[in-house]
């Protein structure tokens, strides 16, 4: 008996924080005029390339003509300033301070593409309190003055920030790789995202696949999942073919998209860029005599 009073217990504590959560966050909407995007990157584990997805489709965007901001809200594991480039000297959580505004923060990167970095190892700034949220949110709403397309790069994983900000944004893309222990991760993040909104604004990056179909794939799977115990739906953006392109870029601290525009990765940004801007599915990107290569000798 006092174990199934114990269980019932955990629920309703576990249901009131989920309420209070939900309605924390329901004042925590980015300050923006109707015709800025807002789109925020996330991810269910680290290590599928969502940074290099946010920096990339930035930098992307930007070229197609638009004005972007990124922002960097991987609090503790900072790293959007590093693939783009530059030493930054302020950082999001600077903006806590009094006299620091938004232009003090604000950094140019890539195609012109304006950031703001996030902070890395600090373990204070996860959690922070209503007073010091309310400051972020007054001087986080002018980037909507300097771009039409906000992009944030949240952390990987459930934890609180995260989820605020995924569900603060109009559009989420969430990235994944084909492998099952990312798939599971993804299936979490909607099951996450669903408990608190009836928005379907969530779609799918598949990244790393060999060949096309594997996406379709991957979005079949988690969406078998998510249909038979959430009732929910993920529609699929599209993907990003595994490329040794990244890798080199990464380690020259350059954006792959500007690195080797020609890569079946940098192809593959163009077209996810367009089908963002047109709302239309994602053109095939052909993997050409490579992925031949790579099918015909097993890779």
């Amino acid at each position: 008996m006092s174990d199934q009073a114990s269980k019932l217990r955990n629920l309703l504590e576990e249901r009131a924080e989920t309420e209070a959560l939900a309605r924390q966050i329901g004042e925590l909407y980015f300050d923006v005029p109707e015709d800025t995007r807002v789109i925020a990157i996330t991810s269910g584990k680290g290590g599928v390339g969502k940074t290099n997805l946010a920096v990339n489709l930035a930098v992307g965007l930007q070229l197609a003509g638009q004005k972007v901001m990124l922002i960097d809200a991987d609090i503790g594991m900072a790293n959007v300033n590093l693939l783009m480039g530059s030493v930054t000297n302020r950082s999001l959580i600077d903006l806590l301070e009094d006299g620091v505004e938004l232009e003090d923060v604000v950094e140019e990167g890539a195609a012109g593409v304006k950031y703001i970095s996030g902070v890395a190892g600090v373990e204070a700034a996860l959690n922070l309190n209503r007073l010091e949220q309310k400051r972020l949110h007054r001087k986080l709403s002018r980037c909507a003055e300097m771009a039409n397309i906000i992009i944030i790069d949240t952390g990987a994983g459930l934890n609180r920030n995260v989820i605020e900000f995924v569900l603060a944004a109009e559009e989420v893309l969430l990235i994944t790789t084909p492998e099952p222990t990312a798939l599971a991760d993804a299936y979490a993040v909607v099951k996450a995202y669903s408990t608190y909104t009836d928005r379907r604004n969530i779609k799918l990056v598949v990244n790393r696949i060999r060949e096309e179909e594997e996406c379709y794939e991957v979005a079949e799977k988690i969406n078998q999942t998510t249909k038979k115990f959430l009732g929910v739906t993920v529609g699929c953006l599209g993907y990003i073919y595994e490329d040794k392109a990244v890798l080199k870029a990464v380690h020259k601290q350059e954006p792959f998209l500007i690195a080797k525009p020609d890569s079946l990765a940098s192809r593959c940004i163009s077209e996810l860029v367009k089908s963002l801007l047109s709302g239309e599915k994602m053109a095939s990107v052909s993997g050409g005599w490579r992925v031949f290569l790579d099918r015909l000798f097993g890779y």
